[in-house]
């Protein structure tokens, strides 16, 4: 398939998407890196691959000491993502791009948490760092940076977030000790660990330390759609 006709069954396969226009393509993105008004942020599970190479243009976001809070089990506040986006230079009206290793894993986590302190336009880049690589685009090992900007916080998303309390409430309050369990045919639970995390074999990822987890197993009535079941081989969604 030559690029044209890649670049054709792409466009074609992106507007099947229910929100197509959170998609962009490697191309959008090296026409657009250097734009003022967009910031390419790179976020992977393996946080030194920046170091190594990333999208010309592009910043950092590190999803663990970037977005956690230091003291406790929970994000930062929303002063905290205040810092965060006047550090990266993006302002409320800066268009975001995300990308990443593992098909986006991580790019999308943090696509999230942006979503939640309510900036609107993001985007991610299909296909990640590895479909960036593959068709042989610059890199650059030099981190970016760019002037600070003085970020004002708007609309927290708190309804995208799921508590203990949220998610009791969608069970039913179900008796502790039950061991069969089925959830209303309304209502779903998605379990997007690896197979041997959902069903109890494993505590964390397979090849990763067995401590992910405290004990084995999920949820009750929570149905398994691991991420990859969500990407193609090449990464692209």
């Amino acid at each position: 398939m030559d690029s044209k006709e890649g670049r054709l069954s792409e466009a074609f396969a992106m507007n099947t998407y229910a929100k197509p226009h959170v998609l962009v393509d490697t191309e959008w993105v090296a026409q657009h890196a250097e734009d003022p008004n967009v910031r390419v942020v790179e976020s992977d599970e393996d946080v030194f691959l920046y170091n190594l190479g990333h999208v010309p243009g592009s910043v950092k976001v590190d999803w663990h000491t970037d977005l956690n809070d230091p003291r406790i089990r929970d994000y930062i506040d929303g002063k905290g993502f205040v810092q965060l986006m006047g550090r990266l230079g993006i302002d409320p009206t800066t268009t975001v791009v995300f990308y990443g290793d593992k098909s986006n894993w991580w790019a999308c986590y943090v696509y999230w948490v942006f979503r939640l302190f309510g900036h609107d336009h993001l985007k991610i880049m299909n296909g990640g760092r590895a479909k960036w690589l593959r068709e042989g685009r610059p890199i650059e090992k030099a981190a970016r940076s760019y002037p600070p900007t003085h970020y004002v916080l708007g609309h927290h998303n708190r309804h995208i977030r799921a508590l203990r309390q949220d998610v009791m409430d969608l069970l039913g309050w179900p008796e502790a000790r039950i061991e069969t369990f089925w959830l209303p045919g309304d209502r779903t639970l998605v379990d997007v660990r690896s197979a041997g995390e959902y069903n109890g074999d494993l505590l964390h990822m397979a090849d990763y330390p067995q401590e992910g987890a405290l004990r084995a197993g999920h949820i009750p009535g929570a149905v398994n759609v691991p991420w990859g079941t969500a990407v193609n081989e090449d990464g692209t969604f």
